[in-house]
C-alpha cells in the first residue's frame, strides 16, 4: 500500500524504481527493449511494495488469459505425481498451464518464494494458480488454490487426511511390537507436517506409550534433510527399532541410511513413510507408506480452481481427501524388542 493506506500505483513503482511508467508496463508485461538489470530494478521494488495484487487486479488486468499456473518451490516425485492430476483435470477445459519452480531443486525454503513466483505469474499470464506447500499465507488478486497449505492458512486448499495417515503407520508399527519409534518429522510451519506430527504423538499416547523428545528430529521434507538425521537417530545406543518419515523421499534416504551402517531392514529396522511416490514400491525392500492420492491432489486442486475462475465453485473451500496405509517389506516384527 501507498502513504495513506491508498493502493500501490505503477507511478509509485515508476518513482522508487526511477523509470518511467511506461518502463514498469513493459518490465510486467514481458515486452523487449528493457535491459536486464532495468528489470531487475523494477521487480525489486514491485516485491518490496507488495504491488502484485493491485498490479494485475487493475491496472494491467485486460482480458481472460485461459492459462492457469502452478507453482512450487522445487520439482521432486510428489510434485510429478501432482502434476500429472493436474494435467488430466484440465485437459479438454480450454485452459493450458504454466508452471513457475524455483531452480534450486533442493534448496531452502525461504520464507514468501511462493509471492515472488505469484508476482510473475498472476493476472497478466494467468488467471489463477494452484501453488504447492507454500511457506505461509498466499496473497493474490486473482484465485488461488493451494495444495497442502501452511499451518493456520484460510486460502483455498486441497490437503490429505494427514492426521489419520500418521496415527495409521504408527499404530501398524506398535501393532508389530515397537515401542521405540523415531519420527523425521517434515518441514515446520506446514499444516502437513504439523499434522503428522500430531498423529504420531496421538499414536503412541493411545497405546501407552511414553514419547521419547529425543526420538523426534526435525527435516524439511528435503531428502537430503533426512540423511544425517537418520544417522545421528541409529547411531544412538538405544536406537530406535522402526523409523517413521513424513515423507516418501526422507523415508528412501532412511533406508540408505541404514543399509551404508550395516543394519538389516525389516530385521533389525522398520522404516515407513508418507506419500507413497513411485520410488516407495521400487525400492529394496519395499517402503511401507501412507498412500495419499498426490494424483487426486493435483486433480481436485485442479478442478476447484477452474470453477474459482469462472465464479462457480460451490464446494468446501478447504478439501481433505482420505488415505490408505500400504504395507510392504520395509516393516516387521523387531528382532530385538526394547
Amino acid at each position: 500500500m501507498a502513504k495513506g493506506g491508498a493502493p500501490v500505483t505503477m507511478s509509485d513503482v515508476a518513482r522508487l524504481a526511477g523509470v518511467s511508467t511506461a518502463t514498469v508496463s513493459r518490465v510486467v508485461n514481458g515486452r523487449y527493449g528493457v535491459s536486464a538489470s532495468t528489470v531487475a530494478q523494477v521487480r525489486s521494488v514491485i516485491e518490496r511494495l507488495g504491488y502484485e495484487s493491485s498490479l494485475v487486479a487493475t491496472s494491467l488486468r485486460r482480458s481472460r488469459t485461459n492459462v492457469l499456473g502452478l507453482v512450487t518451490h522445487s520439482f521432486q516425485s510428489y510434485t510429478a505425481e501432482v502434476l500429472k492430476g493436474v494435467m488430466d483435470a484440465l485437459s479438454q477445459s480450454g485452459f493450458d498451464l504454466i508452471i513457475y519452480a524455483d531452480s534450486d531443486l533442493y534448496g531452502t525454503y525461504s520464507d514468501g518464494w511462493e509471492q515472488r513466483h505469484l508476482a510473475r505469474l498472476s493476472g497478466t499470464l494467468t488467471d489463477g494458480c494452484i501453488v504447492v506447500t507454500p511457506s505461509g499465507e498466499v496473497r493474490s488478486g486473482t484465485p488461488v488454490v493451494v495444495i497442502d497449505p501452511a499451518r493456520g492458512s484460510t486460502a483455498p486448499s486441497v490437503t490429505a487426511d494427514n492426521f489419520a495417515g500418521a496415527t495409521a503407520v504408527v499404530e501398524h508399527l506398535l501393532g508389530l511390537g515397537h515401542r521405540r519409534i523415531g519420527l523425521i518429522a517434515g518441514r515446520a510451519g506446514l499444516e502437513a507436517a504439523w499434522s503428522r506430527e500430531e498423529g504420531y504423538r496421538t499414536a503412541l499416547a493411545e497405546a501407552g506409550v511414553p514419547l521419547d523428545p529425543q526420538l523426534i528430529a526435525r527435516g524439511s521434507f528435503n531428502p537430503e534433510s533426512a540423511a544425517p538425521l537418520a544417522r545421528a537417530l541409529l547411531d544412538r545406543a538405544d536406537r530406535p527399532t522402526a523409523i517413521f518419515a513424513a515423507s516418501d523421499g526422507m523415508a528412501l534416504k532412511a533406508l540408505q541410511v541404514a543399509k551404508e551402517l550395516g543394519l538389516d531392514v525389516p530385521g533389525d529396522l522398520s522404516v515407513a513413510g508418507f506419500d507413497n511416490i513411485p520410488e516407495s514400491a521400487l525400492a529394496e525392500p519395499g517402503l511401507t507408506t501412507v498412500d495419499q492420492s498426490m494424483y487426486r491432489l493435483g486433480y481436485e486442486a485442479a478442478r476447484m480452481l477452474k470453477s474459482l475462475v469462472r465464479g462457480g465453485w460451490e464446494g468446501p473451500s478447504q478439501t481433505v481427501l482420505p488415505i490408505r496405509l500400504v504395507v510392504r517389506g520395509s516393516t516387521a516384527a523387531p528382532r530385538n524388542p526394547m
